[in-house]
């Protein structure tokens, strides 16, 4: 898939646009920047739908006009854009690996890049062990630090991708090797399988009868942008999207062994091998075998490997070690919630949002597309205003429009709401008469994202105890490998929203999926509802569904443990409006 590099160069356009100031309007680098957003949210090939449907096809796509498909049909077709080749030979800087850094803009990095030469990240690091930035205009010992800490932090992420640039590229792998006929069966395992936040690499396990004809295969797909090694049972190539993939062909008697051993974590594995051990078996990735070795008790199905040694097979999410194999052996696991559980969704923008393109009509069709019944409309509030926050009379505007969307729609229905500030004293962005408009409230910290522990607990426990919050937004405020989670105590904050019946979002975005997994099943001990909710800008967000339900089962939850696989009636009875 092309999407990723494609959505990094629109962005990339977007930032040397606003460097070359009056030149170009806003109007027009705010065109790359939704561009890029849609581009870089799709789940399908946005190559495989200019070749389906050409130009006509790309324009049909959110925030994607004439020009912009004009310049996706010159990559698809060259592998370059003619604009952003011409902008490089000016800005001879890394814009995208420096931006990367928190708190870097690109005003920012061409300023250090016009005063200190500085031209990519290693430049960057030079000038710091040198003390030559705190001296410039605008910079100083504070941000010096800052820009210090955001490079520790971007480098602790050891290059992994996010899940939501990897599972498409290997699933459009997989598909791409069922349909060549070469294959039976192919699965995508590892990290990827267990619905990891962040992805190192990818491992896909194949069953064939024509195992050189599939390496060769491989090597020469678009996808591959280099062999590292090739052979008759492995091949590991480097990808254009900047991950290694091993392929492994498996003998159809071990395929089931095979998943399991390289879907399970080390340590998830480890233990599995102890219990084999203690039964008097061999367990390894060929299968599970008598203590000599030599004949096969399971290995066609993974099921069958959890089965001989005394317990259910759990899903691939729980396989952690973090207690699923004891739940497994007592036949206690739980029942995990199913992508298709989902009714509705409680984060979603409208293009009341000035970051969103989505019509209430489009939000409702795009819904129902996919088997939901309901969605809140969760527009910004006032202090959001680069996002089109929306004062008191902007939302009784977006409110009467939801009820006139509503007398339309059938079997379908738009609730009210808002993604409301919690200010930096602990109230809300929002007035009582707004407030009692609203069919639920959704409150998210977006501002004073750095403030210590203690006032940053004491912020958002003061708004949880004000009883106008219903559910909080992504919570920890993270952003995967760009920013850190709030310095916040997540047991005080969790202890305040059971005192006051507050529902936890897990954010689906890919950048997000906040809760983590780890918050989720601390969360899980208090008690505690939950919302997986898209918080979706663009209708193809839409599909972020599934990350979140990842990051649910990842943590244990069960349908019941989320709100929004109820109806919207008992949702609303629920949040008490």
């Amino acid at each position: 898939m092309i999407n990723q590099k494609l959505a990094e160069i629109l962005g990339e356009i977007a930032d040397m646009l606003e460097l070359e100031g009056e030149k170009y309007s806003r109007f027009e680098v705010l065109a790359y920047r939704k561009a890029a957003i849609t581009i870089g949210g799709l789940q399908e090939d946005a190559g495989e739908i200019y070749r389906k449907g050409g130009v006509g096809a790309l324009m049909e796509l959110p925030g994607i006009g004439k020009s912009i498909a004009g310049h996706i049909e010159e990559y698809v077709k060259t592998g370059r854009i003619a604009k952003y080749d011409r902008l490089k030979k000016k800005y001879k800087l890394d814009i995208a690996g420096l931006t990367k850094i928190q708190g870097m803009g690109a005003k920012k990095a061409f300023k250090l890049y016009e005063k200190l030469g500085i031209r990519n990240v290693q430049d960057l690091k030079k000038a710091l062990a040198q003390h030559r930035i705190r001296d410039l205009e605008g910079f100083g010992e504070q941000s010096e630090a800052q820009i210090q800490k955001g490079i520790d932090f971007l480098e602790q992420s050891g290059g992994r991708m996010l899940l939501g640039a990897a599972l498409p590229e290997a699933e459009s792998i997989r598909d791409k090797l069922l349909a060549s006929g070469l294959v039976d069966k192919a699965m995508i395992c590892g990290s990827t399988r267990r619905m990891r936040e962040t992805v190192g690499d990818l491992d896909i396990l194949l069953q064939s009868d024509r195992g050189e004809a599939v390496m060769d295969y491989i090597t020469r797909m678009q996808e591959v942008e280099s062999t590292i090694a090739k052979g008759p049972t492995k091949t590991s190539v480097r990808l254009a999207i900047g991950l290694n993939c091993d392929f492994r062909l498996v003998e159809r008697s071990s395929f089931g062994a095979a998943v399991q051993y390289f879907t399970g974590s080390k340590d998830h594995n480890v233990r599995l091998r102890e219990i084999a051990i203690r039964k008097g078996y061999k367990l390894n990735e060929y299968g599970l075998f008598d203590r000599r070795g030599r004949n096969a008790v399971a290995g066609k199905g993974e099921e069958d490997i959890y089965a001989a040694l005394g317990m259910d097979c759990m899903e691939p999410e729980m396989r952690e070690c973090r207690g699923e194999i004891e739940l497994a052996q007592r036949h206690e696991l739980p029942r995990l919630v199913q992508l298709g559980d989902v009714a509705g969704d409680l984060h979603v923008h409208s293009r009341n949002s000035g970051d969103s393109s989505n019509s209430l009509e489009d939000i409702a069709a795009g819904m129902k597309l996919l088997g939901r019944d309901y969605a809140g409309i969760t527009d910004h509030s006032k202090s959001e205003y680069m996002n089109g926050g929306l004062d008191e009379k902007g939302y009784a505007r977006v409110f009467a429009e939801i009820d006139r969307a509503n007398d339309r729609l059938d079997g379908f229905r738009l609730l009210k709401s808002g993604e409301v500030d919690i200010l930096k004293d602990g109230t809300l962005d929002i007035s009582r008469k707004t407030f009692g408009e609203m069919d639920y409230v959704l409150a998210a910290v977006h501002s004073g994202l750095r403030d210590p522990k203690e006032k940053m607990t004491k912020r958002i426990v003061d708004a949880l105890g004000s009883g106008q919050v219903s559910v909080l937004g992504h919570p920890t405020g993270r952003l995967i490998n760009e920013r850190e989670p709030l310095q916040a105590d997540m047991d005080k904050v969790f202890e305040a929203a059971k005192d006051n019946n507050v529902v936890m979002e897990i954010n689906a975005q890919p950048s997000r999926l906040d809760l983590n997994d780890e918050n989720v099943l601390k969360a899980r001990k208090y008690g505690l509802k939950f919302a997986i909710d898209t918080d979706a800008h663009r209708i193809s967000h839409f599909q972020y569904m599934r990350y979140g339900v990842g990051m649910a089962k990842r943590g244990w939850l069960s349908r019941e443990d989320i709100i929004n696989t109820y109806d919207a009636k008992r949702v609303l009875k629920l949040l008490g409006r």
